[in-house]
């Protein structure tokens, strides 16, 4: 079951999606399908919920979202070049008008000292709109990071069904907002 705040989130994206007439569609990495799973708590979400794509591998952000293999080799997964091109993607495989990428190191390894444990990079994208990107660096264990990441993705979304671009010097304080 998803937190009330993030289900308040989830509600609010559908109104504002089905005010505009848009779809919209996730392409997840470190929160392995949470976001969507959030969206679709939502009743009635499949008026405005198209499809997610969980893509934890590079093969799979490759074969499924067309991500180029010399941006995963140049920047590596965790990058705003590779959420970028996951935002593309989404776009170019489904029937979403607008979409939310994820990529991050949730812990509890795996994490750099150039990449290092909570590092998440976002992007969020329109038909009509080039994708805008932002690496957040999030505190707390595995589980915190996946939360704050579900919320902060949840944020950028509505921002962008409400016609302004994602703005996360303005979420919540609670998550965080060192980049």
């Amino acid at each position: 079951m998803t937190e009330p705040s993030t289900f308040d989130l989830a509600r609010a994206l559908g109104h504002a999606l089905s005010a505009r007439g848009w779809r919209v569609a996730t392409a997840e990495s470190c929160t392995g399908g949470l976001v969507a799973g959030a969206i679709t708590d939502v009743p009635g979400s499949s008026v405005w919920f198209d499809r997610g794509f969980v893509t934890y591998s590079d093969e799979a952000k490759h074969a499924m979202l067309a991500v180029p293999d010399d941006v995963l080799q140049t920047h590596g997964a965790v990058s705003e070049p590779t959420a970028r091109a996951m935002v593309a993607g989404a776009l170019q495989r489904s029937l979403a008008d607008a979409a939310v990428a994820i990529t991050g190191v949730a812990g509890p390894g795996g994490g750099t000292p150039a990449k290092p444990v909570g590092m998440v990079c976002f992007a969020w994208g329109t038909r009509w709109s080039p994708p805008t990107a932002q690496t957040r660096r999030l505190p707390g264990d595995r589980a915190e990071v996946r939360r704050a990441s579900v919320a902060l993705a949840l944020e950028g979304l509505l921002a962008l069904a409400r016609g302004n671009a994602p703005a996360p010097d303005r979420w919540p304080p609670s998550f965080g907002n060192s980049a």
